[in-house]
């Protein structure tokens, strides 16, 4: 989908695109060999093409920054299948709702082959070099919770990544609600153990294991490990339908 993306080139926005999409040209390399049967502007036709000889050196070069600062924060999400070969699935369970009166207790990672746990008060400040070797983000709803969350207890960390929240591009296909709810209707399964856990449950259980619980804290280990994996799960079911979504309601189809 990133080849076929030019919104992330200065000045061009979704009527252009949806022009080059109409023209049948969608691929960068399509469009290069027929732009002068697409009707656009000859001074936009200049644009594009210094902006796709552009993108394609920056994608060769695996150049995530650039286009972490280019596409629009929503189009993120079509970068995906070019850098899911440095993704993190990130997810974080708290005391609370709020950064400024509540603390970090466990930040989950998942990369696609392992599944890490930090828990507060005995590796959660390792995810500060952790985090920053990726290249790519995804989460649910991180980017009004999980990733300002982190950034309050860990200013240090620059999250200068390519960032997909899942929850938009999923309300853009019918699956709104919370991350639960939708791995239900998705038929994503959940543990006997963990499958009625909600996020109050998850604050609870990290009060018993202050308590002395230590299988309060394997629970809630549990839990998050659950949601970074079934990320991974959505994200794959679902990212074809992204794609085809966004080529119906540009082309009205």
């Amino acid at each position: 989908m990133l080849t076929s993306t030019y919104t992330h080139i200065p000045g061009i926005g979704k009527t252009i695109e949806k022009r080059i999409w109409e023209s049948g040209y969608c691929q960068w390399d399509e469009y290069l060999e027929n732009q002068d049967s697409v009707s656009i502007p000859a001074t936009r036709k200049e644009r594009i093409e210094n902006g796709i000889i552009e993108s394609k050196e920056r994608l060769a070069e695996k150049d995530f920054e650039y286009f972490a600062n280019c596409l629009p924060g929503a189009e993120h999400w079509r970068a995906f299948e070019h850098f899911s070969d440095s993704v993190a699935y990130v997810d974080i369970e708290t005391t609370g709702l709020s950064a400024s009166s509540s603390c970090i207790t466990v930040v989950g990672i998942y990369d696609g082959k392992d599944a890490r746990t930090y828990v507060k008060g005995i590796d959660l400040d390792d995810i500060v070099e952790k985090l920053q070797k990726y290249e790519l983000l995804v989460s649910f709803n991180g980017a009004r919770f999980d990733l300002p969350f982190i950034q309050h207890e860990f200013p240090e960390i620059n999250f200068n990544q390519l960032h997909v929240d899942l929850m938009y591009p999923l309300r853009r296909i019918g699956l709104s609600g919370g991350l639960k709810a939708i791995e239900k209707k998705l038929g994503i399964q959940r543990t006997d153990d963990t499958v009625d856990i909600t996020g109050f449950d998850a604050v609870r259980l990290w009060h018993e294991y202050e308590r002395g619980s230590e299988d309060a804290l394997d629970l809630l280990l549990e839990y998050n490990r659950e949601d970074i994996v079934n990320l991974e799960t959505i994200i794959n079911k679902t990212y074809p339908r992204f794609i085809e979504k966004t080529f119906e309601k540009a082309l009205g189809k």
